[in-house]
């Protein structure tokens, strides 16, 4: 008997599509970077990923958890992405989850993945040279959308 994780036959092209981003996630995870499969195989519109900060950056050790919300137009439509639980200090994170990344809105391409999205999290943080949160983070997190994508996002800076 297959279990959940390998079975495809039935599912839309957007679930065969996490279907297959979920198992090679499993199988190969970016360093410091994993997935509750067990979790995201009973439903495959919402993942938990694990992530821990890389050796020798501000957040070494710290070990952080993202959700991931898929919709039906996924991977054309990108997925919701937030920081759950323990919310790193950085300057693109806010303080309620939300995390001002483009390839999170408008630089979306149905060519990139979970993993890809996980590494560009691991390589924002990594490359982090002070803690802090952005400068508008007690305005935003009073006047935001629940859901980041529906907030119009002005990059300030992308060197941190």
């Amino acid at each position: 008997m297959e279990s959940g994780l390998t079975t495809m036959a039935g599912l839309s092209p957007s679930k065969r599509r996490l279907q297959k981003e979920l198992m090679s996630l499993i199988r190969e995870p970016p360093p410091g970077v994993r997935v509750d499969g067990d979790s995201a195989g009973q439903n495959l519109t919402q993942w938990i990923v694990h992530m821990e900060g890389a050796k020798g950056t501000l957040y070494e050790g710290e070990r952080f958890q993202l959700q991931f919300k898929f919709s039906s137009k996924y991977p054309f439509d990108s997925p919701e992405v937030t920081f759950i639980g323990n919310i790193p200090v950085h300057p693109h994170v806010y303080s309620n989850g939300h995390i001002c990344l483009s390839i999170l809105t408008d630089d979306w391409s149905p060519a990139l993945s979970v993993q890809s999205v996980c590494l560009s999290i691991v390589s924002m943080l990594s490359s982090c040279k002070e803690k802090k949160r952005p400068p508008d983070n007690s305005f935003y997190v009073k006047t935001c959308n629940k859901n980041p994508k529906k907030t119009k996002w002005w990059y300030h800076d992308d060197s941190v």
